[in-house]
This record gives structure tokens, sequence and C-alpha cells, in this order.
């Protein structure tokens, strides 16, 4: 055993710690955080002042669903190199999803900004922080900065296209910077959710048993009292789910934040309350009968069902209309909101836009799933034209279905600049509302009665083609053809290596008799003499002057120059980050520059 553990032990000392660090770096792009966050422990352990070590430690943690663990080795990272914009990214990208430090994460990314505008990394996790919030402009800026800096940047481009969709994060109601735990605005939606989907399916069902017993048995009264009792149920019902809400405070925010929830709710709102006014009215003895919504007609009179039939003058009817309005909005009130939540979601956005940026990363994953969600999405805008078109045809001028022809045309160029295939589904149903089209239009202008069937058929064939594929992706737990079903893109960030200081560097500064330190001030460049040293971790520790620390505050890149007095004629310059701490100046490298100075030397 002891010779198997000296093996191991001369196998992990074999590697520096930089070649941990790119081992750890290897596996977590293959998807193998475990084996990552042992390979960035072993670079930690030989070598504990390796920042770099510990941001991939951080990372691996986050890959593994530890986001509450991934914070502490970033923060260390932070303090071993306070100028490393690596560093500032990577703990602002696990702070994010830690519950009440979004502030802080929001710091860390602007500080990333502010040390390396040069980078696309800091400025996609500046939209990244947007959008999470539904700040789609600050987002849309912030991803096409990046791109400026790195076109081929995949995440930038992946998460531009959400932002051209409108995409919302589900859930839509929570604002990441509210410091209340998720768990908590998440229970309080559900129960806002849940009681209002049992309320109105409770008092639709009570509506037409209502009827039905009034109507069809003559039982109007007994109905009526079912109902009420239906009344008093939603009680304890409404009661149990106020109970499981505890952050009353930021229900308002939440249901700005999601309109959907709202609208849910007050729906549910509206259909209890016309609920209760068709059934009470009428039971007011200080009403006049006409009130009564279950007062039927007496013998002799004509059925109501007649649609010849109309009430005499002063006599009421079942089907008054104040009573079929209140009626409806009870039973027709929750697929209203669902026809027109579908068609407001379908018509969010700028999918045509996003599909251009989804294809210029095929090799992406989150792309192609977001690209054939988007195709869905433009599926259904055109399939919504085609029956709009095709209905006003229908009923004003059948010759104006010939536009049909045209209405698939955006719909066929985005499909052949995706270049996506993969779903099967998807082919079909764009088949059918070709198809459609075309028989439709020449309905219209040749006027063939099989070829209206045909166009109506295959539009209604379309409609049942995308509930299968729901159903499927419902079963089988995948993405389904709708706007849920979009993801962002969070590729492994704060991973890029560390500037390697080398011996001779240190060398260079730890004998040097001299060191400039060059900074800008309003006044321009300036130099000034200093004195450094270099620290285990790579840092430069300076002494400087009080307005080299004035201007460091505005504009923390400097350089740092110095000679090595030892071998006489190699320089050393050093690019980077100054921050103020105490009486020094800590300069992290971002770039490290070596040279000789001209002279004989160079002639042998």
């Amino acid at each position: 055993m002891d010779i198997v553990g000296t093996a191991e032990s001369a196998d992990r000392t074999a590697r520096s710690p930089r070649e941990w660090c790119e081992e750890a770096v290897a596996r977590l792009r293959t998807g193998h955080s475990d084996t990552a966050l042992e390979a960035a422990q072993l670079a930690a352990d030989l070598e504990p002042a390796n920042e770099w070590a510990y941001r991939l430690i951080s990372l691996a943690l986050e890959r593994q669903g530890r986001d509450a663990d991934a914070v502490a080795p970033a923060e260390h990272a932070v303090s071993l190199a306070r100028g490393s914009w690596p560093a500032r990214l990577r703990l602002g990208t696990a702070l994010r999803r830690v519950p009440g430090r979004w502030a802080e994460a929001v710091e860390q990314a602007a500080l990333a900004r502010r040390y390396a505008p040069e980078e696309a990394d800091p400025h996609v996790l500046h939209g990244d922080q947007a959008l999470l919030r539904a700040e789609h402009a600050p987002a849309e800026r912030a991803y096409l900065t990046a791109l400026d800096r790195d076109p081929a940047h995949p995440q930038a481009r992946v998460n531009l296209g959400l932002t051209l969709l409108r995409w919302d994060r589900f859930p839509a109601h929570r604002d990441p910077a509210w410091p209340i735990d998720a768990r908590e605005s998440g229970r309080a939606r559900r129960a806002l959710e849940v009681w209002s989907r049992q309320s109105r399916l409770l008092v639709a069902l009570a509506t037409i048993a209502v009827v039905v017993a009034a109507l069809a048995f003559d039982r109007g009264r007994e109905g009526r009292l079912g109902g009420l009792l239906v009344l008093v149920l939603l009680v304890p019902i409404t009661l149990r789910q106020a109970r499981r809400i505890r952050v009353w405070s930021y229900v308002p925010a939440m249901l700005g934040r999601d309109p959907w929830l709202g609208a849910a709710l007050a729906s549910a709102v509206v259909s209890v309350a016309a609920f209760a006014a068709w059934l009470t009215l009428g039971a007011l003895p200080v009403m006049p009968s006409a009130f009564d919504p279950l007062w039927a007609a007496p013998p002799g009179m004509p059925s109501a069902f007649d649609p010849l039939w109309a009430a005499p003058p002063g006599m009421p009817s079942a089907f008054d209309p104040l009573w079929a309005a209140l009626a409806g909005i009870v039973v027709l009130g929750w697929p209203v909101t669902a026809a027109v939540r579908a068609l407001a979601e379908l018509w969010r956005g700028s999918p045509l836009r996003a599909l251009a940026q989804f294809a210029r990363v095929p090799a992406e994953r989150t792309a192609r799933r977001n690209g054939g969600v988007t195709l869905w999405i433009v599926l259904g805008r055109t399939w919504s034209v085609l029956v709009a078109l095709v209905c006003g045809a229908l009923a004003v001028e059948p010759r104006a279905a010939v536009l049909a022809v045209a209405v698939p045309y955006p719909m066929l160029a985005s499909y052949r600049r995706a270049r996506y295939g993969e779903d099967t589904w998807l082919t079909v149903a764009t088949g059918l509302v070709v198809l459609a089209s075309v028989a439709c239009a020449a309905g219209g202008l040749l006027g063939l009665v099989w070829a209206w069937l045909a166009g109506l058929g295959a539009l209604c064939a379309a409609v049942v083609v995308f509930a299968l594929r729901a159903a499927r992706a419902w079963w089988r737990g995948g993405p389904g053809p709708w706007r849920a079903s979009l993801i962002m893109c969070d590729l492994p960030t704060g991973d890029a290596p560390s500037v390697a200081v080398t011996p001779e560097i240190r060398q260079a500064f730890a004998y040097a008799r001299s060191v400039v330190l060059s900074f800008g001030d309003s006044l321009g460049p300036r130099v000034v003499g200093t004195a450094a040293t270099v620290t285990p971790s790579g840092e430069l520790r300076l002494v400087p002057e009080p307005q080299a620390r004035a201007a460091v505050a505005v504009d923390p890149r400097v350089a740092v120059f110095a000679a090595d007095p030892l071998q006489r004629r190699y320089w050393v310059e050093v690019r980077g980050i100054a921050v103020a701490d105490a009486d020094l100046l800590r300069v992290t490298p971002k770039q490290v520059l070596m040279g000789e100075f001209p002279g004989r030397h160079q002639r042998r």
C-alpha cells in the first residue's frame, strides 16, 4: 500500500500546477466536472497562491449544481488577484445564482468590464444579467458590443437571438435581484396559480350543472343551492392557498413581472364574481323576476330552444343577454385567456432575426434547440395569418384568397436559412401549411370547392400535427414546440488562464535598481519611478506616488517597466490592472513583454 501511495503521489507532483489547471479546463469543456474539480484541487494544493486554480474549482462546483459552494473559491481567487478580470467574471457569475447577492454580482461584472473592455466575456455577462431580468434593450446592446470584440462568440450569438425573441426566463414572475429565496416566490406563484385554476374550473362546472338542472330537469332552485354551496367551498380553498404565501409584499411585483399570472388571477376573480351575481341577484326577494336567470317560460309558451322564439315584451327569458354574458364569462374566461396568451406569445419578438443569429453558430447545442423552437414560432405565425386571410376571403371576397400564396414565403426562407432538418414533425407541418396556402389560393381564384376543402383540411391537419408533437414532447419530457423550451446558452466563464510570471521576470523586478510605472491621468500619460516586489501569485506590489493612486482610481490600466541589472541587457514590461490597497498598488498582469536592449552582444 505504501508503494502504491508513493507512486500516486509522484504522479501528481510530476505535473506542474499550471498543467493541472490546463487538464481541469479540458475536462470542464468535455462535461466532466467531477474529474475537473479533482485536477483543479490538485493545482491549488501544489500552489496555494494560484488564483487560476481557485477559479476552476468554483467553475467545477457550479457545473455540479453547487452554486452556494462555488462562491467561496471565487472570492478567494479575487483576493489573490484583485485586478484579474477573469476572477471578477467568475465571481460575478457565481454570485448571480445565490439569492440576495445580485447587487454584488452586478458590481463584479462591472469591474470585469472596466478591467478588460476589449474582451467579449465581460460584456456577455452584462447581457446575461440584463436578459435574466427581461431588460431586453440593454441586453441587446451588451451582446452587440461583445460580438464587436469576438464575432464568433457562441454564447453572445445564442443569447442575442433570445433577446430578439423578447424571451423571458421561466418562471417569469421572479426578479433575480430580489433578496428573498427563490423557493418562497415559487411557492407563492404556485399558490396563486392553483387558486385561480381551481376557482375557474369549479365555477365553470357549477354553471354548466346549474343550467342543465334548470333547463333539462326543471330543478333550477336546487341547482342554485348547489351553486351557492360551491361558493362556500371556495372559502376554505382560498384560505388554504393564502396561507402558503409568505411574501405578500412581493405579490404585486410578481404580477407586474408576469402579466399572464395577473391575467389568470384577474380572470378567476371576475369569474367568481360573475358566478355569484348570476346566482344571487335573482334570489333576492327585492329584485324583480327578470333578474332571475333560472326563470323558465310558463306552460304553453314556445320553447326557449326555438331559435325563432323571442320573449314577449316584459317577459323574462332564461337566455337574457345579461345572464348569458355572465355565464359566458364564467365558462369561457379560461379558454379565451389561453387563446389570447397563445397569440400574444406567438407574435412577440423578431423570430427571423433571431434565426439569423442561431444559424451562425450551428455547432452549439443550444443554438440548434432554440432554432427548432423558433421555426415552430414562425410556422405558427404563418398559420395564424393564413387562417385570418382565408376567413376574411370567405366572408368578403373569395378571390382575395390568392394572396395566400405569398404568405409562406418568409417561413420557407427562414427554414432554408436555418438548415434545420432534425424535426420531422416540423417538416410535415410546414408542408401542410404550404399546401393549405396553394389550395386556398386556387379555390379563391378558380372557384373550386374541393380546393377550399383541401386547404381548410390542411390547416386543421397542421394543428393536429402540432398537438401530436406537443404531446410527444410532454410524454418524453423533452423540448416542445413552444417558447418555454427556449434556453439560454451558459458556457463556462472565468476559465481563462492567468498570465505566467517566469523566474526571469521575477528576477528582473527583484534586483532592478529602478522600476518605472506608466499611467494616464487628466494631463495625459505619465511616468514615475517606484519600488516593486512580485508576490507568489504573480502580482506586482508597488509603492506609488499620490498622483498615481488618484489616476489609477479613474483608469486602472498601467504598465510597469524594469531592467535586469544582472544580465544588463534584458528589459521586462508588465501591462496590467492596478488596484489600490492601503499604501500599495497591486498590479495584476494582463500581458508580459520581455526583450533585449540593443548592443554589441547582438553581433554574436
